[in-house]
């Protein structure tokens, strides 16, 4: 039975994801072609500036959410190294959130030679033997892309797009401005060489651009900075994406993980009495296993359920009582600012998957109204 998300986020008058209005419905959308695309969140971020022409991933769970949402988008089930760039439709937009085993601080660190974030260059070599390549690029991955190593990885990736006659920048967005969920990306920007684009660009770093990035960019020939308007304050908190009803764990389960938690995260729930919810997640520190939590009504960043410690637990405070559970699949989805009754097929752990390794809608809805619809606009 899948779970529908009815997420209360997008309806809730305090969400204010955009500096701009958003475009008026058109037929006439720009084309994009959604690379890697998992469960479909960033298809669905991106369809108000957007219309997905194609979509591929290797992943057959992840298919059945992006088929279950999208089912007039052509998708793709099929490894990237076996897609022939001369297959695919024209497109204004290449998106291609690649995966980040290899670059994660808590994978491998293979870098992006690895076999798994290795892939980017297959996405590279398709896009090549398109027709015409998409004059716009977009390639997601985590924050690792350019602190490991001191930037090596990204200047790699830079130095291939630069090469192929592109304008090229990174942004790091962090989902918690828009979402109660602390996710920091990274988006690498490209856009064919073009006057016009340069109107998108600023003369130095601004709030989207991390310290690392800044060391990243040093010395990088066809480096821009990429202008995008700072979003309002976030109103939501993680207690607004809360299911009521959600059943709590037993008694003994419950003893059992509040004594994980350290004292002084239990110091600091007493001096918070107007908090109900606390998030976190197990860690091994000093040799024993701990729940720390969180205390800014965000959730942590969510994960893939690899083990039990990827799971995100909930601390309620139910009067004089604690309780704990899980994080259920429908919170995961809302706080992925999912849309409105958005199908979750399969188990709890292929809900969570899908979600935890995915890219949160309103980033990618963001980046879209702000930059990418506008740098578009450049090339058609």
């Amino acid at each position: 039975m899948a779970v529908i998300v009815h997420n209360p986020l997008l309806m809730d008058p305090r969400v204010r994801d955009s500096a701009e209005p958003a475009p008026a419905k058109s037929q006439g959308k720009p084309a994009v072609l959604d690379f890697f695309a998992g469960s479909g969140l960033v298809s669905a971020g991106l369809s108000e500036c957007f219309r997905t022409v194609w979509a591929n991933d290797i992943s057959g769970k992840k298919a059945a959410v992006f088929r279950a949402n999208h089912p007039r988008k052509p998708f793709l089930l099929k490894p990237i190294e076996s897609i022939h760039g001369g297959d695919l439709p024209d497109a204004v937009l290449a998106w291609g959130s690649f995966p980040c085993q290899d670059l994660s601080l808590a994978g491998n660190l293979h870098g992006i030679g690895g076999a798994r974030s290795g892939l980017v260059w297959q996405w590279l070599r398709v896009l090549d033997e398109m027709e015409k390549r998409p004059p716009v690029l977009v390639g997601e991955n985590v924050t690792g892309l350019v602190s490991a190593d001191g930037g090596a990885h990204y200047r790699r990736l830079h130095q291939a797009l630069t090469a192929r006659g592109c304008l090229v920048g990174a942004v790091e967005l962090d989902a918690i401005r828009w979402i109660p969920q602390s996710r920091k990306r990274i988006f690498v920007i490209a856009a064919r060489r073009d006057a016009k684009a340069l109107a998108f660009t600023q003369a130095g770093p601004g709030w989207c651009h991390s310290k690392a990035i800044a060391a990243a960019a040093r010395g990088m020939e066809g480096w821009v900075w990429w202008r995008i308007p700072e979003p309002p304050p976030r109103e939501i908190t993680l207690e607004d994406v809360l299911e009521d009803n959600a059943p709590c764990d037993p008694e003994e389960k419950t003893r059992r993980l509040l004594s994980l938690i350290p004292q002084k995260h239990l110091d600091q729930m007493r001096v918070l009495p107007r908090m109900r919810v606390f998030p976190g997640y197990r860690r091994i520190r000093d040799g024993r296993q701990v729940l720390e939590l969180r205390f800014d009504g965000a959730a942590g960043c969510l994960r893939t359920p690899e083990g039990g410690s990827s799971r995100q637990i909930l601390v309620i405070r139910d009067g004089q009582n604690l309780k704990t559970r899980l994080l259920t699949v429908r919170e995961a989805a809302r706080l992925m600012g999912a849309p409105p009754d958005f199908r979750i097929p399969g188990s709890y752990n292929d809900g969570y998957k899908a979600m935890g390794d995915a890219v949160a809608a309103p980033v990618a809805r963001y980046l879209a109204r702000n930059l990418l619809s506008p740098l578009a606009a450049v090339f058609e």
